[in-house]
């Protein structure tokens, strides 16, 4: 059995979940997101990333960004490695998506705030 905390409202349950006779089971839930959450922890686990990528022709030289949703949680290292090459240049407005299906996971990778062009950017 693994323990999980739940984190699909303030309650926080201590979860128990584990694979038995060829399906999962989860205990400690008050509630049936508990379930649903643990469940998806133990056979496929994600998670949305947040980040920051380099901006050029701003005030800033980083930009926030983030997934629209959540991705597999064994892609995240290659993820932060995509977007450590990115070079974002001003102005970006938020929502912008900034790089389309990252690693073929269905998620956009995109800009967490609006960066106006800066009259004397950043060296």
């Amino acid at each position: 059995m693994t323990e999980i905390i739940c984190i699909t409202c303030p309650r926080g349950c201590r979860l128990l979940a584990g694979a038995s006779n060829g399906g999962v089971t989860v205990t400690g839930n008050r509630c049936p997101r508990g379930e649903a959450y643990g469940r998806s922890e133990l056979l496929h686990p994600v998670r949305t990333v947040t980040s920051t990528a380099a901006i050029q022709g701003a005030s800033i030289s980083r930009l926030p960004v983030k997934t629209d949703r959540p991705i597999p949680k064994e892609q995240i290292f290659a993820c932060m490695a995509l977007i450590h090459t990115l070079r974002v240049q001003a102005p970006i407005a938020a929502g912008s998506i900034l790089y389309e299906n990252i690693l073929g996971s269905g998620a956009n990778l995109v800009a967490a705030r609006t960066v106006e062009k800066a009259a004397l950017p950043l060296q």
